[in-house]
């Protein structure tokens, strides 16, 4: 029996869809769990959705959408081959035998490695991700032009557990703010599951490190405003409130990019947003089946980012006040080199006793020494009082 398949004929390519009735949302019914979508949503059904918020890049007719917030900048594939019900692994490296259309960049990890990932420049390249499984993307925050000098800073909102959607907008707010006095604009959308992010374009001067430095000062700023709401500690035992993840700025981290719908069980989408709709926005309101009617009366609130790349100096000036002041750097992730001023990588619950405590308890060398008797042939005074003896 031949397989099920489709074409579609986007951006100037014919995109080849393989079984587009294939279920990557499953039904509430077919749940079983009371949580999903009324009707499964099909693979087709997902690649229809990123044609309807496609739009196009900055200076083009269509500019706002998905592929402006993908434009020139690289990403893996994280793929749901089995759709959401099962877990995805991402692909770092485009296949060789990807299509001579295809466009992609080559990026370079902390390990030194290097991969050929995939730079989403129309609806063609969202249909062929789609394809291999690709559910939401995820962008590097720079252009392939310039692979190591952001020019996007990300501020990721992350809800611990018991935090309500409430205090993630409050805490928004509070960003917005920051971000203005240090003369930046942020962007804000859902982050399609608990969080938000805020999107910051700003001239690319600087490289991931300054970037995630400027992104650790406003974190720790936010946090001296509202500290029962927000949070810049690393390690989750001393969390409370929203995290702020700085380290989301580190290089080779991202962020699902506006308009991605995410891998819940209602497809929810990333949702770009004005601050005024902050305050009052729901995240279940914005699914994959009620956000193509949005755009199409709306269009992309996020659709002039590129007009307004700031500079990073007001920010690393606060973090020059803040270093000054005694507070040095914060945790990395695993995975990357130990920072010059970064504190102990370990949870504060397994860390060993710190300096202090262990000098109010002396080693057993140390105790033996206090102990020992002199030995006259080299102290010159025990020499002495056993010649007086």
């Amino acid at each position: 029996m031949a397989k099920e398949e489709t074409t579609i004929e986007v951006a100037g390519h014919d995109v080849r869809l393989s079984n587009p009735s294939k279920v990557f949302f499953p039904s509430r019914a077919d749940r079983g769990d009371g949580l999903g979508p009324e009707k499964a949503i099909t693979k087709l059904d997902l690649v229809e959705y990123y044609l309807a918020v496609a739009g196009g890049p900055s200076g083009t007719e269509q500019a706002g959408g998905a592929v402006l917030h993908l434009h020139e900048r690289p990403g893996a594939l994280k793929r749901f081959t089995d759709g959401i019900t099962k877990e995805p692994f991402f692909q770092k490296r485009v296949q060789d035998s990807a299509p001579e259309w295809l466009q992609t960049a080559v990026v370079s990890f902390p390990s030194g490695r290097t991969a050929r990932e995939l730079v989403v420049n129309d609806a063609a390249h969202l249909v062929w991700a789609v394809q291999l499984g690709v559910i939401d993307f995820n962008p590097w925050p720079v252009r392939r032009a310039d692979l190591d000098h952001p020019d996007e800073l990300r501020v990721d909102l992350d809800p611990s557990p018991d935090v309500g959607w409430r205090e993630v907008r409050l805490v928004a707010m509070v960003v917005k703010d920051v971000l203005e006095e240090h003369g930046l604009t942020g962007f804000p959308k859902t982050s399609g599951s608990r969080g938000i992010h805020i999107n910051v374009r700003v001239k690319p001067e600087h490289d991931f490190t300054g970037v995630r430095r400027a992104a650790l000062a406003l974190a720790r700023e936010v946090e001296r405003r509202v500290p029962d709401l927000a949070t810049s500690k690393w390690w989750k035992e001393e969390r409370a409130g929203v995290f702020l993840d700085y380290n989301q700025n580190a290089r080779d981290r991202t962020v699902a990019s506006a308009w991605s719908v995410r891998p819940t069980p209602e497809a929810r989408v990333s949702m770009p947003l004005t601050w005024d709709q902050v305050p009052d926005a729901e995240l279940e309101d914005f699914r994959l089946d009620t956000v193509p009617a949005l755009y199409a009366q709306h269009g992309d609130p996020h659709a002039a980012i590129d007009a307004h790349a700031g500079s990073l100096e007001g920010l690393l000036d606060l973090a020059r006040r803040d270093e000054e002041g005694g507070l040095g750097d914060a945790p990395w992730p695993p995975h990357f080199a130990k920072g010059a001023s970064e504190p102990k990588r370990v949870a504060p619950s397994r860390a060993k006793p710190s300096e202090s405590r262990a000098k109010k308890r002396p080693s057993v060398a140390a105790k033996k020494a206090a102990t020992k008797k002199p030995d006259p042939r080299k102290d010159p005074e025990a020499r002495k009082k056993r010649a007086e003896g």
